[in-house]
Formats: structure tokens, C-alpha cells, sequence
């Protein structure tokens, strides 16, 4: 007979036969003894930290967060419990909550460089950089080869645009070469210092030993576009070729090609995919998507008409199709359908007022016609503020490429989020810009809880990402677009065109032009003139693009609005 086998007596033992389970390989089981451990001592704070830590390991964060804050609250004087906790947190999108978790405990943690380490992989990630960079900074004064820390602080040092990044990342791989993010920022910040053959070369190598590393592939692309190569995207058959089972390669394919007009090749990319993976109903979708934007419609009416996906991201592409092909009733009830289950969603919204347009549903007016929407203001702040923003955005534009998926159509986009490099003067610009939001916001319609953007309307305000974009003459222009990302989008003008006040309006932004490959002959709701010191805000529902120009710059710069909601302002 079997010896029957004794629960264990302490903490201790309940944790240590759980860790046992765990490298056995049976996490559930792993879990369970946990439970019963916790049963015994639910006063236990070790415990509750285990079990989060297995919980969380196992990707369960919110029931992770809950078994921290037990633990935290049974020993609030253990600041291992409240580290673990804010992890969790940044697992769950909490971030802004992580970041003021960590901060009240500073006092008991300061000689952790765990803590400061997580301090600032917490402010990173709530877009806080001068605090992450300050967090990390005191990690590695505590721990100078602290990997994780060495890490974050060269990742905080390429998106603040600080000198030193390159170097970082070489501290940065000294402690762990084997880190393939660790390459990849070694890479961009070669590339920023202008040696893109350099940054090519370590792309090349790393990810031909891992095929299915996306943030890999795509930086290759970006650097194959840059290069002027037609064939930006070839790496990813490749890799697809050596990683066969792997899904997600096909799927960056397909939509490294979308994002550059590239319809009908990433269709044939998403076809091949469904033929491999035929259980995998997103590559239906994406086929008909694609296959849709590049003009067959029949090709997309036969894939839709069969898919069973039942979420609203099918109800929306679907009802782009149908808005393609007249069906405008179906469009609407379909983007109904989305909005019921995603009631804020930019992208259902827009489509739902190019066909509340289209039909000449008033609704339409209460959307996207009432005065104040759409504003143009001048630019608050000092009155030399432009031209020294333009003198540090020259600089700055002479080593940016053609961003890889965004909506321009030839010129530069500066890299990262512009308002989180460390130069003053753009400090000063995005001071400059929350002003004017405030004096757009007292010319707002009254608040309406039922609107996209008036919900808002008394709401605090602050910028999610920012960039500038510069064009020259000859062609180049922005595809009509929204931003999903915000409530409000945004073009301040630094330099125009000089054809740009003539009756071709050149060079101008139109606001409410559907997208393209909604073939609608909808035109504009408002036109606005470029000229310099003036920003143009409005809903981020609303289509906009600009048009060409034949000579000259067209400088801008441009960001999301978002409601803060802990955000930073």
C-alpha cells in the first residue's frame, strides 16, 4: 500500500511542496495545494505572496493583484509584497496605479534596486520618462550591473533621444547578450546616428536566429524602406519559411504591406496564410480586408459571407465593405452592433458618420456638424517659440525616415514620442499646446455623457503620442486617416508652403474626407489654411488628410488628446 501522504504543518511546507508541483510540471496542481495552504493560514502573508507569484507566472494578473494586496495589507511593512503588486498592476494596463503604489513606499524600499528597477519599468510604461530615467538611474547606483535596470535605462535613453543611448545598450548587452530587444535598441540607436548599414547588419543577423521575433522583422522592414527598396518585406517569407507553424509571422506580413498601400500583395500574403491555417478564421478576415481595400469586392463578399467571427472587429471591416458596395443600411447596423459592445471605439464611430452622411441621417450634425468641433487657434506661448522649435526639428528631421504603417505618402517623421526627448525647447512647445487645448475646450458645445468627444468636454486633458512631419513638394501628402488612439487630433504649423493661400489650396488639411477605399465622393466638412503658430484641433472620429504641393516644405506637428484619467497632463 501507498504511504498516505501528510498535508504539511507550516507555511513553509505548503510553499515548498507547491514549487514542487510547479516544476513537475503541473501548475494546476501547483495552484491547488496553495488554496489549501491558504485555507489553513488565510493570515499568512508569504502565502498570499506565493500564490500570486504562481498565479502570475501563469497569466491570471488581476486574481495575481488580488492575492498581492492581500499579502501587502497582512504585512504592509514587507515592500517585496507591494513591488510584486505594482508588477501585476503594469501586467493589467494599471499603470498610472503602480506608479503611485511604488512611490508611497519609497521610504522602506529605497536600497532595493528590485524596486527602483520596477519604479521605473512603472513610469516607462505610464510615459512618465524623466521619472523612469531617474528610477533607473538610482537602481544603478545601488547595482551598477543590475540587468534589468541597465535595460530600461537605455531604453528610456533612445526614446528620450538622449546622446549616450548607444552606449547604454553596449553596458546594457555586457550584462546580457542575449537579449534580442537589447539588439534592437543597439540597432535604432545606430540608426539614429545615422549608420543604418550598421543597424542593418546586427537586424540581419539576429533575426535570422529568431525567425518569428516580430519587433525584429518590422525594424528590418522600416530599414529596407528607408534603404528605397520595393521589396521591403521579403525577410518575413523567410522567416515564415523556417517558422511554419507560427501564425503570427504571416499576420506582420500582411500588415507590414497594408500600411504602405500595398493591398492586394498583403491579400495574397493573408490567402496563403488561410490556406496553411485553415482553422484560423483572422486570416479569413484579413484576406477579405485586404482584398477589399485593393478593389475586389467580390473576393471580400465571399469571405465575409462565410466567416463565423463574432467580435467587433469583423462587424467594423465589415461594414467598411459595405459602405464600399452601397449597402449602407447593413453598414450601420453592423457598426451598431460593434459600438454595443465597444461603446467608445474611434474607428466605429468614424465609419458611423461617413454613412450617417452618406444617408443624410441628422445624426450626422449631432456627430460631427456642431460649431466648435473643428477649431483653428493660434498657438499660445513666446513669440520667437517657432522658430527655435523649427531650428531643433531640422536637426532632428535630417536623420528621420519614412515611418513604416503611418499615413504619409513620402517626407519624415520624427522617431518615438517627440515630447518625450529632453530638449527644452520642446518642453516649452508642448506647454504651449496645453494652453491652447484649454482655450479649445471654452469653445466646446455644451458636454453630452452620449458623445465621443463631449463626454469629455469637461474632462483634464493631456497628449498621448507626438511626432513632426515634413514634407516637400513634388507629392508628397498624408492619406486620409483617423487616430484611434485619442479623442483629439491635432496639426500645428510650423512652415508652408508658399502656393498654400493660392485658390488650389495646396498643402491644405481637410477635415471629414472618408478614407480612399471608401470610394465616397463625400467631400470635406472643413478645410483649414496652413499657416504658421496655428494648431487645428478636432474629434478624432473625423477623417483627415492633406493635399499635395508642387514646391516648398510643409512642416508640422502633431499629437493625440487624450482624457487623463491618471495620466500625466
Amino acid at each position: 500500500m501507498a504511504a498516505r501522504q501528510v498535508n504539511p504543518s507550516t507555511p513553509r511546507e505548503w510553499h515548498e511542496r507547491a514549487i514542487a508541483a510547479e516544476r513537475a510540471g503541473d501548475p494546476a496542481r501547483a495552484r491547488a495545494i496553495l488554496a489549501q495552504g491558504l485555507a489553513e493560514w488565510p493570515d499568512n502573508a508569504d502565502l498570499h505572496n506565493d500564490a500570486g507569484s504562481l498565479t502570475l507566472r501563469g497569466g491570471d494578473a488581476a486574481e495575481a493583484e488580488a492575492l498581492f494586496a492581500r499579502a501587502q495589507s497582512l504585512a504592509p511593512g514587507n515592500p517585496e509584497f507591494a513591488i510584486n503588486r505594482a508588477i501585476a498592476l503594469g501586467r493589467l494596463e494599471r499603470h498610472a496605479e503602480a506608479c503611485d503604489l511604488l512611490a508611497a513606499i519609497e521610504a522602506r524600499a529605497q536600497a532595493l534596486p528590485r524596486y527602483w528597477s520596477a519604479r521605473g519599468n512603472a513610469a516607462r510604461a505610464a510615459q512618465r520618462m524623466a521619472d523612469a530615467a531617474r528610477a533607473y538611474d538610482r537602481c544603478l547606483a545601488l547595482d551598477p550591473q543590475h540587468g534589468r535596470g541597465l535595460h530600461g535605462r537605455a531604453r528610456v535613453a533612445i526614446e528620450r533621444g538622449e546622446a549616450d543611448a548607444e552606449t547604454r545598450f553596449d553596458a546594457a548587452l555586457a550584462v546580457n547578450p542575449g537579449e534580442p530587444d537589447l539588439w534592437l535598441g543597439k540597432a535604432q540607436a545606430l540608426d539614429v546616428a545615422g549608420r543604418s548599414d550598421a543597424a542593418r547588419q546586427i537586424m540581419e543577423q539576429v533575426t535570422a536566429q529568431a525567425p518569428a521575433w516580430l519587433d525584429g522583422l518590422k525594424f528590418l522592414a522600416q530599414l529596407k524602406l528607408a534603404a528605397g527598396e520595393r521589396d521591403f518585406t521579403d525577410h518575413y517569407r523567410e522567416a515564415a519559411r523556417r517558422q511554419p507553424a507560427d501564425t503570427n509571422i504571416p499576420h506582420a506580413h500582411a500588415e507590414a504591406l497594408a500600411g504602405l498601400d500595398f493591398a492586394a500583395e498583403a491579400a495574397e500574403v493573408a490567402a496563403e496564410a488561410r490556406a496553411r491555417f485553415p482553422e484560423q478564421e483572422a486570416f479569413s478576415l484579413l484576406e477579405a480586408v485586404n482584398a477589399g481595400s485593393a478593389g475586389d469586392d467580390a473576393r471580400a463578399e465571399a469571405i465575409f459571407s462565410g466567416l463565423s467571427l463574432d467580435e467587433p472587429q469583423r462587424w467594423i471591416h465589415e461594414a467598411r465593405h459595405r459602405i464600399r458596395t452601397g449597402e449602407f443600411e447593413r453598414a450601420d447596423k453592423l457598426l451598431e452592433r460593434a459600438l454595443e459592445r465597444e461603446p467608445w471605439s474611434i474607428g466605429a464611430w468614424a465609419l458611423r458618420g461617413v454613412v450617417w452622411r452618406l444617408t443624410d441621417d441628422p445624426r450626422s450634425e449631432w456627430l460631427h456638424g456642431q460649431q466648435g468641433l473643428v477649431q483653428r487657434l493660434a498657438l499660445c506661448g513666446s513669440e520667437d517659440l517657432l522658430d527655435r522649435v523649427v531650428a531643433q526639428l531640422r536637426e532632428l528631421h535630417g536623420n528621420s525616415p519614412l515611418p513604416l504603417g503611418q499615413s504619409l505618402r513620402g517626407g519624415t517623421q520624427t522617431r518615438g514620442i517627440l515630447f518625450d526627448r529632453t530638449e527644452p525647447v520642446l518642453a516649452e512647445l508642448r506647454a504651449a499646446i496645453l494652453a491652447t487645448i484649454e482655450r479649445y475646450r471654452s469653445g466646446l458645445p455644451a458636454p453630452d455623457a452620449a458623445h465621443p468627444l463631449l463626454r469629455h468636454a469637461e474632462a483634464p486633458l493631456g497628449l498621448a503620442g507626438s511626432w513632426s512631419v515634413r514634407l516637400s513638394g513634388g507629392g508628397d501628402y498624408h492619406i486620409a486617416h483617423i487616430h484611434p488612439q485619442g479623442v483629439l487630433s491635432s496639426a500645428l504649423y510650423l512652415i508652408v508652403p508658399e502656393d498654400a493661400s493660392g485658390e488650389e489650396r495646396q498643402g491644405w488639411l481637410e477635415i471629414g474626407r472618408p478614407a480612399r477605399d471608401l470610394r465616397s465622393d463625400l467631400a470635406p466638412l472643413a478645410t483649414i489654411r496652413p499657416e504658421p503658430g496655428y494648431l487645428a484641433l478636432f474629434p478624432s472620429t473625423l477623417y483627415h488628410g492633406t493635399t499635395s504641393f508642387g514646391t516648398g516644405e510643409r512642416m508640422t506637428v502633431a499629437f493625440d488628446v487624450v482624457p487623463l484619467e491618471g495620466r500625466r497632463p
